[in-house]
């Protein structure tokens, strides 16, 4: 329709269509205004001269554009929204989205429309709205235009996002947003948020600690469950992957404790937002080395550990029954009685405590093949000291996770000695929260104990050996058990007389 040369044209057939929509608004009025508007969209997605000269000719488009979007706003809010309001916001839109991308300039004179396009936001992220796929497209045109007027432009970044986290909680659109039934929306907000945050700490800052970003990532952490089986190439995937980025990049600003402390429920234990973000820092420190995120992290995971340790344990020790483990073979028959009832929370505790073992297995692997100051052996000195002591987490959990939790071996439970067939746990035969925990703990014990004679001596003299040596067996409920027990096993005896003398003395058992 345009070109470049005709930019001042362009303009004052624009302004004009806009006044006489604006006077009349009839029905042929908006159908002219929405082609013209399309038209135009369409040269300027493929021509950034031409939306400079648009953005600065004369005469100026942007008070028409402003009253455009302000009439816009107002029937879409005052229950005047129909298919042709739709139509109308969906052109606008595009156009505005078109006219600023890369241009600064065209991105300050259209953020004054902001106002207006967050009413329009928050109409169609209704509940109501969202029942109706007709809005989608709409939707997601204004999501896109908003992150069009802000990308590249750090100002208007900061006024968007100081904006956006101080709103009262009831207009958090972000929220409602998350919430659409329609993921290319979700992708294209979720693009913009990567956006904001990427490299601006301060933003980060207001993300992970205000109470409106803590909403917000609760709202993502609940999407991000539902796009985790999705294809990588669909729509759902790459939702999948920008979240992931966006709870990246506050991990590498070291705010992980904060979000993980922000989740927390008073008097549990564990929630599933928790859990979910267990899930995705498990996967950051697998493919990320960032020394001064990894050395904010200690602290935090080895409180979690603790008390996930620590309530696994008594949850375990109520459900075996009251004599205790190390005292069970006083019982006469052999048997470790086990109550009916199953508590509930313990599933989700030990997948909790797996995510976190993994998380802790990680950074001790990374420390030992990268070498920096930022993190030492200090940072996990409470878990060193305590989790394999006379009374540790480790090895305790480990002796009742035995009886608990029988090994699998060709899709059976083989129940251990101390405990008989009529009191095997229900949880013997679901794996739902118990996959790979006995080896990771496993794993967890040999890495603590590699060549730190310390270590060795306080699993010895806590029993730990025979415990380790129990585990050297197949297991289906955690693939290579065995193998990290061996390897366990090495690290125990290796430079330590006294571990070798009491490897020594165990006579195996007849058949």
């Amino acid at each position: 329709m345009s070109t470049p040369a005709d930019g001042a044209s362009i303009n004052t057939t624009f302004c004009s269509l806009c006044d006489t929509f604006l006077n009349g608004n009839a029905k042929g009025d908006v159908t002219l205004l929405t082609a013209t508007l399309d038209s135009i969209a369409g040269d300027l997605a493929r021509n950034e001269n031409l939306r400079a000269q648009m953005g600065g000719n004369s005469p100026s488009i942007w008070p028409s554009l402003r009253q455009l979007w302000d009439v816009s706003a107002e029937q879409v809010t005052s229950q005047e929204d129909d298919v042709s309001t739709q139509t109308l916001v969906t052109s606008i839109a595009r156009f505005t989205r078109n006219l600023v991308a890369g241009i600064p300039t065209n991105q300050q004179n259209a953020f004054e429309n902001e106002p207006s396009l967050r009413r329009i936001l928050y109409a169609y992220s209704s509940w109501s709205a969202t029942q109706d796929p007709q809005s989608y497209a709409v939707t997601r045109m204004s999501v896109q235009t908003l992150s069009n007027m802000v990308t590249s432009n750090e100002i208007l970044m900061s006024r968007l996002w100081d904006t956006y986290m101080n709103l009262p909680e009831e207009q958090v659109v972000l929220v409602r947003l998350l919430g659409s039934p329609d993921t290319r929306t979700v992708l294209s907000l979720l693009v913009l948020l990567v956006n904001c945050i990427h490299e601006s700490i301060q933003r980060r800052t207001l993300l992970a600690g205000s109470p409106v970003g803590a909403r917000i990532c609760i709202s993502l952490l609940d999407r991000m469950v539902t796009l985790y089986d999705a294809e990588d190439a669909s729509d759902e995937g790459k939702a999948f992957d920008y979240g992931y980025h966006l709870f990246a990049h506050l991990f590498e600003g070291g705010f992980a404790p904060e979000l993980y402390a922000n989740l927390k429920v008073a008097e549990e234990v564990i929630v599933p937002h928790q859990t979910t973000l267990l899930k995705l820092l498990d996967s950051y420190l697998q493919s990320s080395h960032c020394s001064s995120a990894l050395a904010g992290m200690c602290p935090m995971l080895t409180a979690c550990f603790f008390e996930l340790a620590t309530f696994s344990r008594e949850s375990v020790r109520k459900s075996i029954g009251t004599l205790p483990v190390e005292n069970a073979d006083e019982d006469p028959e052999g048997n470790v009685p086990v109550p009916e009832i199953l508590d509930l929370l313990l599933p989700k505790a030990c997948e909790a405590l797996v995510l976190v073992t993994q998380c802790i297995v990680s950074i001790m692997l990374t420390v030992e093949e990268i070498s920096t100051s930022e993190i030492s052996e200090n940072d996990f000195q409470p878990l060193i000291r305590d989790a394999v002591s006379p009374r540790g987490e480790c090895i305790v959990l480990l002796r009742l996770l035995d009886i608990f939790l029988p090994r699998i071996n060709f899709g059976k439970p083989v129940v251990s000695p101390r405990a008989s067939q009529d009191h095997v746990s229900p949880a013997a035969s679901d794996p739902t929260g118990f996959s790979y925990l006995k080896r990771d703990l496993v794993r967890l014990v040999s890495i603590l104990c590699h060549k730190d004679g310390s270590t060795q001596d306080r699993v010895r003299s806590c029993g730990g050996i025979p415990v380790i040596m129990s585990m050297c067996v197949v297991d289906e409920r955690n693939p290579y058990l065995r193998e990290h027990a061996i390897f366990a096993l090495h690290n125990l005896l290796e430079d330590n007389e006294e571990n070798q003398a009491v490897v020594n003395s165990i006579q195996p058992s007849g058949t």
